[in-house]
């Protein structure tokens, strides 16, 4: 089963490597506003996006994210924000009080963003474009809130670079569909799957010198399974909550 939309999702591959052509503004709108027509939850859309042309501020993106160049190389960042501060102006407005308290909250806001970027990342590959996701900026959540001005109850989640690819992107395999998909209960006997998947992604050399704490293994044997498991068996942010919390979302 296929259509073109499908097909065209099952190009995509994230682009780091951006001609300097700019971006029209009007179709960055165009992009953005096909990203708002995403599910969202109850209809709140509390979610916001700040674009950025501006070569400082990339400057800046590009250190907080440890160095990753595309940022600058890219013609336009997207700062893609869990956002309760426009309900709270809503209730003011309408003679309430935002309960904006508990980790409910916060997910629905980081899922509403994350559902409505991928719509817009959709948008923009019809139109040519390539983008990278950039959960980097989570790095130092303070210093991206102070670059971009944000104010309480609203809390950058990631980043997403924009622009035209200079050539196209590798397109890696993606996990068996049976390792992903199950019916009417959850299936561990995966291990197989996982090993033939680990294989693809090796033979791709997705992570030759990519490697996750040093270069210690033969990089014919390094892949997925490896690499994930290193990545998931040490801490990540450790200090993510508590800035979160610092702005305004108190994980109840």
């Amino acid at each position: 089963m296929t259509t073109p939309t499908i097909e065209l999702m099952s190009q995509h591959g994230s682009v780091r490597h951006y001609k300097p052509d700019p971006v029209p503004e009007s179709m960055i709108e165009g992009i953005v506003a096909a990203g708002q027509r995403a599910s969202t939850s109850s209809n709140l859309q509390t979610y916001s996006v700040v674009a950025t042309t501006d070569s400082a501020k990339k400057e800046q993106l590009m250190e907080i994210s440890g160095g990753q160049r595309h940022i600058i190389q890219a013609p336009v960042f997207l700062l893609w924000c869990a956002d309760f501060s426009r309900l709270k102006r809503v209730c003011l407005h309408q003679g309430y009080e935002l309960n904006a308290d508990y980790l409910e909250n916060f997910l629905i806001a980081a899922v509403d963003a994350a559902i409505a970027s991928q719509n817009a990342g959709l948008a923009a590959e019809s139109l040519g474009l390539g983008f990278c996701y950039l959960g980097a900026i989570r790095n130092q959540p303070r210093r991206v809130i102070s670059l971009f001005d944000l104010p309480e109850l609203v809390f950058p989640v990631f980043g997403m670079t924009l622009g035209w690819p200079v050539k196209a992107p590798l397109i890696r395999p993606r996990l068996p569909l049976k390792a992903v998909l199950h019916w009417d209960t959850y299936q561990q006997d995966d291990l197989p799957l996982l090993e033939e998947y680990d294989q693809a992604m090796i033979e791709t050399g997705i992570y030759r010198g990519r490697q996750v704490d040093q270069p210690d293994q033969d990089p014919a044997i390094y892949g997925w399974m490896e690499h994930s498991a290193r990545r998931v068996s040490k801490p990540s942010r450790p200090q993510l909550r508590e800035a979160v919390m610092e702005a305004g979302f108190s994980l109840r």
